[in-house]
């Protein structure tokens, strides 16, 4: 009997528990890295504006989504990826505020542990998507090198290799773009950077918002039917130039989604989510391409940023490649 009635209650929550909200429908994503791709300038690798590559990468996009279910430790390491619980006071759950985060995930975590949180229910959107951005420069700055090598009359004893292993590096810089997108498509979403990610809950509400389960209403059912690749494009924002710090990008970023969530709620609460209502595919539209613009961007950024990189192990400065004084295999294939 009691075995049944765990068993009972157990199939409960499974049904009632709707678990972490996946930011965007495969719609969403993929057009964000569709579009951003699209519009990527002409001095970035050729391989990358290719129709099979933009595909990829629109595809690719979804994947971190599609990563869920795995196992209960894998889901718990990666679910905060998705969302940061933004309070109405700008800061993390009544922790450090966007523009004072910690340089890593475990100064993050302890920051929060400090006002009785942690990074697992804060979220770790802003880290995710720095993470990935960092990733993607090393990934260009290895493929710079692999390119000139290959084309290197001096170095033509082992330009097999080179050309097997950037093509291999192709593929790996697909994979990393699709999560890049996937975490910057995350960041333009606004209930996925509030504690009011799905209805207005149980907080202070002067406004009167609904306190429904409005988070996939609002990012799968209304942008499959009502959003498409030629609205996101006449609303791509243009080029965002920024030489500061990424991570001081991201937290603007994340703020100006921030920022959006009321009109969000005041949009919903005048019907404008409602179906045929095209202010809400207005609404969609936008954000979507505010992700895919901050993604184009983000790209560009890291193209120019792999210039300082250093390479392989024992690492040298990329420059000493591109300027023919060090030939990179032994570093690059990995000579102990």
């Amino acid at each position: 009997m009691k075995r049944f009635s765990l068993l009972a209650l157990i199939a409960a929550v499974a049904v009632t528990d709707p678990g972490p909200a996946w930011a965007w429908g495969g719609s969403g994503h993929r057009l964000i890295g569709e579009a951003a791709m699209r519009e990527l300038p002409t001095d970035l690798p050729a391989f990358l504006r290719t129709p099979r590559a933009i595909l990829d990468v629109g595809e690719l996009s979804r994947e971190p989504d599609r990563w869920k279910g795995a196992g209960r430790l894998h889901d718990a390491n990666h679910d905060p990826e998705h969302f940061l619980n933004l309070s109405d006071d700008g800061s993390v759950l009544g922790g450090p505020g966007l523009a004072a985060l910690p340089p890593t995930r475990a100064a993050y975590d302890t920051a929060m542990r400090a006002v009785g949180q942690d990074e697992w229910k804060a979220g770790v959107l802003p880290y995710a998507i720095v993470d990935r951005y960092q990733q993607l420069t090393r990934d260009f700055a290895m493929w710079r090198a692999l390119s000139f090598a290959e084309g290197h009359s001096d170095w033509k004893a082992h330009r097999g290799w080179f050309t097997a292993d950037r093509r291999r590096r192709e593929a790996q810089l697909l994979v990393t773009l699709g999560e890049l997108s996937h975490f910057v498509g995350d960041g333009s979403q606004p209930l996925h950077v509030s504690i009011h990610f799905n209805g207005w809950g149980d907080f202070p509400n002067p406004d009167g918002y609904t306190t429904a389960r409005i988070h996939s209403l609002f990012e799968s059912e209304l942008v499959r039917t009502s959003v498409d690749a030629a609205q996101v494009a006449t609303r791509m924002p243009p080029r965002r130039i920024f030489t500061g710090a990424i991570e001081q990008r991201t937290a603007d970023y994340l703020a100006a989604t921030g920022a959006m969530v009321g009109p969000l709620y005041q949009l919903e609460k005048t019907g404008g989510l409602t179906a045929g209502d095209p202010r809400g595919a207005a609404f969609a539209s936008e954000r979507i391409a505010v992700g895919a613009g901050e993604l184009r961007d983000l790209i560009v950024l890291a193209w120019h940023a792999s210039d300082n990189q250093t390479i392989g192990w024992r690492p040298i400065p990329l420059a000493d490649v591109l300027s023919g004084r060090t030939d990179p295999y032994a570093v690059l294939y990995g000579i102990d």
